[in-house]
């Protein structure tokens, strides 16, 4: 069995080729400079359509640690995450997006919290540079209304970015649900969880990942991963409408003793097609938890690893791989690469 590094470095990458070989090396940089040659670099191929895996095949045989793990198709950003930190060994875990936007040398200034007795660093955004108007005014907006949805205390502006604890990563690979939402999973676990400020800085190449379709899909497995206030909100609708039909009901009635009849098609529309749309929203906010009831109960695998790469030597896990327990994982990591070749023997650094 291989010795476990101190430090693994997860990253998920889409379509990163621009900007890969910068990150690797600041991410590399940052990681020799709190935890020397002990550390580990896992950059994750999430179904990419350009150039990404070649750059992390050749980064691979020429620096030892890194890891290169390519995923069968796109997965999106939380699995793909949910598929480094699982062949993750070191007993801190950092976990950062591949478009520098989050500074890795941060890792500096998380490590020594994470030392002092922090289960959790976390960065907290104080300012984003090179988003939209539009962006940031979502963000904000979606941040602030999970905060009062949620049944758990999520912090506002974060992302998952964070430096883990090991006990806190198998804690959270345990968590057998597969419409993920990392960082609220991690609020949940508990511990001691400190926030470390910063500036997000912009891309350092390419394109967000993330268009309004994959925002708003985002927002929902949020909102109904961690709060059942919109199945509350649907039946408070619901006896709210119920309340005003019967006091139309009860009008009506009064004004026909009173041999007044109610003319007019528009009123009576409006009332129909406005306790439509309510129950149309109520059966969609169900349809929303059911659905995901329905997929969490097929049990399929959460992800599927085509390929993993360390040196010029690539392994196949078997299917049932993101189902195994932590320490399972470990030992079939440690059983693909058995044969390999001794990381001391290769010296090549990322330049």
């Amino acid at each position: 069995m291989t010795q476990a590094p101190l430090l693994s470095i997860v990253a998920p990458c889409h379509n990163e080729e621009e900007g890969l070989r910068e990150f690797c090396r600041r991410a590399a940089a940052a990681a020799q400079s709190v935890a020397g040659d002990a550390f580990e670099l896992i950059l994750v191929d999430d179904g990419s359509s350009d150039g990404t895996w070649e750059i992390i095949s050749d980064l691979a045989a020429k620096v030892p640690e890194v890891l290169g793990v390519r995923l069968l198709r796109n997965h999106g950003h939380q699995l793909a995450s949910t598929a480094g930190l699982s062949v993750s060994r070191g007993e801190r875990v950092l976990l950062i997006d591949a478009d520098l936007q989050d500074p890795p040398e941060l890792l500096l200034m998380m490590m020594p919290i994470l030392e002092r007795g922090a289960d959790v660093v976390y960065g907290q955004r104080t300012r984003r540079e090179g988003e939209t108007w539009f962006k940031l005014a979502s963000a904000s907006l979606f941040y602030r209304a999970l905060s009062k949805l949620a049944s758990v205390t999520i912090p506002r502006d974060t992302g998952d970015f964070r430096l883990m604890r090991r006990r806190v990563v198998d804690i959270l690979l345990a968590m057998p649900e597969r419409d993920r939402f990392i960082r609220g999973m991690v609020s949940w676990i508990g511990g001691k969880q400190v926030a470390l400020p910063y500036e997000r800085d912009a891309r350092f190449a390419g394109t967000t990942k993330y268009p309004l379709r994959k925002m708003i899909n985002f927002a929902l497995d949020a909102i109904t991963s961690f709060s059942t206030t919109p199945l509350r909100m649907a039946t408070w609708l619901g006896m709210i409408s119920a309340g005003v039909a019967v006091a139309l009901l009860v009008y009506t009635f009064v004004r026909w003793l009173e041999g007044e009849t109610v003319t007019g098609w528009s009123s009576i529309m409006a009332a129909v097609s406005a306790f439509s749309a309510i129950q149309l929203i109520c059966i969609g906010i169900i349809g929303e938890y059911l659905g995901r009831l329905v997929q969490e109960s097929k049990k399929r695998p959460m992800f599927m690893i085509e390929t993993i790469l360390r040196g010029s030597e690539h392994a196949e896990l078997s299917t049932v791989f993101p189902e195994m327990s932590a320490g399972d994982k470990r030992a079939a990591l440690d059983a693909a690469f058995a044969s390999g070749e001794p990381q001391s023997q290769k010296t090549s650094r990322i330049g």
